[in-house]
């Protein structure tokens, strides 16, 4: 039953999410954190960076992580397979359709429309992790910082991890933690 559950629950997550990864972080933590007690916070917060930074699809990434804290190797497996099993329809659907209606004005505007939503879908998390995280005044310069490096030097966000995770671990052993 637990294995049929993380496979709705992902199923649900993966069907009615637009927007990709990030866009499913609000109904993640609902579904995970809120409704269902089965990660704190915190331990959404830790599955969020490590989904991150771990290669491959970060919805997928979220998945397994979650997955496994919950019913481990079978529970990565069931909620994995509930993540992708909607999208990769949804997806099939739309490429054999699409195709002859991708210059229609109608569609044309229900995209441009969509996508306002998904950039809210995507801040509302960022912003809810970030206060979880401990993110204020003293700590937002790196998160800036970052985001700089990123969008305007075209620093490979690889880097901006490793030396993250080198800062954080030089600081932590600096600090005695």
């Amino acid at each position: 039953m637990k294995f049929f559950l993380l496979f709705f629950v992902f199923a649900k997550i993966g069907l009615f999410t637009l927007g990709g990864g990030y866009a499913m972080l609000p109904l993640m933590e609902q579904e995970l954190v809120d409704k269902r007690p089965w990660l704190s916070r915190a331990e959404f917060l830790d599955i969020v960076a490590v989904a991150q930074a771990a290669p491959g699809i970060f919805a997928m990434n979220m998945a397994v992580l979650a997955g496994y804290r919950r019913g481990r190797v079978w529970g990565s497996f069931c909620a994995s397979l509930g993540a992708a099993l909607a999208p990769f329809l949804i997806i099939l659907l739309l490429a054999v359709f699409l195709n002859s209606y991708q210059n229609n004005p109608a569609v044309i505007r229900i995209f441009k429309g969509v996508r306002p939503a998904v950039v809210a879908l995507i801040a509302v998390p960022v912003f809810r992790l970030a206060r979880e995280a401990g993110i204020g005044w003293k700590t937002i310069w790196i998160s800036i910082l970052s985001a700089g490096l990123v969008w305007l030097l075209h620093v490979s966000p690889v880097y901006i991890v490793l030396g993250a995770g080198l800062g954080g671990y030089v600081w932590a052993a600096r600090s005695k933690i």
